[in-house]
């Protein structure tokens, strides 16, 4: 983050000099414009033939002498803004640095079906993000095949997400009923939600929609024991329907926000359905990507610097581990308590007779003539009764 502030602020003062410049330039064509406009008053108003020559010779020489001076000023100011700007792209270089092959692993893409998952990701992002036509255009130039059955949902998901942008409820709602026992599955309240989003845009009319309000209320029947109290709140603000809705205080069903809410709800609901994440696997690692490479670039800098080239020699597991915030734990992992290393599928946490876990490495390492004493209390085990954790 350091590195992004210092180039933020090489880049406002070349805007604050651009702002400058501006406003110079403006002033002083105006004090020339309106110089001009008077030689010329003066001409009009005179006729060449009663002024006098040497007067307007002076004037006319003066005028063309401050328009020069003031192409030359600007010209050099603008010069020393080509200055500033040249600075912002040295501290890009400086903060930043561009070669991060160092940290990756050359081969990750070599093969064709390495590839080919990569394709497949940008695709399904792309579908996720609503560009169709971009993603049709990456299959035919990437010579990949995406199922219709794949494809389809998404074209749906994003028809009813642009529909609700629009605040418009009904592809939403009738998708809602059709999938009503699966989101009851869920425990999800998205229906509801609808059914509310509806009825408040319905008061939000005014008086002219009270019957058709009343009518609309029946939906509410079937989530009566779950939201009795949102229903009751709904039903309240009908009294203030003469008044208007915004004069009343039930003013917040009119909450804008309501509207983004709701397609973060339809589209966490809908992902559930379909057995995807809510976020883009691609999005996830892009971001995931940026807050570790500065972590493994300084890495490999102190690496090199202190000349110990083989401590970090195979570039599919990282020298530390790295923070990457709750935000991006998916499942459970187990670090071993002996060795301080994550384990993995060729070294899964073991877990003793005496329920202490750790790993399979810290295991053998902890094996002597066939006897296992376990490092956190006094019990001695044979080795082979340990049994191996899955989380």
């Amino acid at each position: 983050m350091e590195q992004c502030a210092c180039v933020e602020r090489e880049l406002e003062k070349v805007l604050h000099r651009f702002v400058m410049y501006g406003h110079q330039s403006e002033e002083r064509l105006d004090e020339l414009l309106r110089s001009v406009c008077e030689i010329r008053g003066q001409l009009v108003a005179f006729g060449v033939q009663d002024a006098d020559l040497s007067v307007l010779s002076q004037t006319m020489a003066q005028c063309c002498k401050n328009i020069k001076e003031t192409v030359q000023m600007l010209a050099s100011r603008h010069k020393d803004i080509h200055g500033s700007v040249s600075k912002v792209g040295k501290a890009i270089d400086r903060n930043f640095d561009a070669e991060i092959s160092a940290v990756v692993a050359e081969t990750v893409w070599d093969t064709p079906e390495r590839q080919k998952y990569l394709s497949e990701t940008i695709v399904e992002h792309l579908y996720r993000q609503g560009m169709l036509s971009v993603a049709e255009d990456l299959c035919q130039e990437s010579g990949v095949v995406i199922d219709m059955s794949m494809k389809q949902p998404f074209l749906e998901l994003n028809r009813i997400l642009e529909a609700l942008r629009m605040q418009d409820l009904r592809p939403a709602l009738e998708w809602a009923v059709t999938n009503r026992q699966r989101l009851l599955d869920l425990n999800s309240s998205l229906e509801f939600k609808l059914h509310r989003l509806y009825f408040i845009s319905l008061l939000s009319g005014g008086i002219s929609n009270q019957m058709e309000a009343l009518q609309y209320a029946r939906h509410f029947q079937p989530f009566a024991s779950q939201h009795q109290r949102d229903i009751q709140i709904l039903m309240g603000s009908l009294v203030y329907l003469r008044h208007g809705i915004e004069n009343s205080p039930y003013r917040s069903l009119l909450e804008t926000n309501q509207w983004a809410e709701i397609c973060n709800i339809f589209t966490r609901d809908a992902c559930a359905l379909l057995g995807l994440s809510v976020e883009s696997p691609l999005s996830v690692s892009f971001a995931s990507g940026c807050m570790a490479l500065p972590v493994l670039m300084n890495i490999k800098q102190v690496i090199e610097q202190r000349q110990c080239s083989g401590v970090w020699t195979h570039k599919d597991e990282l020298p530390i581990e790295i923070d990457l915030g709750k935000k991006c734990w998916y499942h459970s992992v187990f670090a071993c308590p002996i060795l301080r290393q994550q384990t993995s599928e060729s070294n899964p946490p073991m877990k003793l007779i005496c329920g202490h876990v750790i790993s399979r490495d810290a295991l053998n390492k902890l094996t002597n003539a066939g006897k296992l004493k376990c490092p956190y209390c006094p019990m001695e085990q044979n080795p082979s009764h340990a049994k191996q954790i899955y989380f």
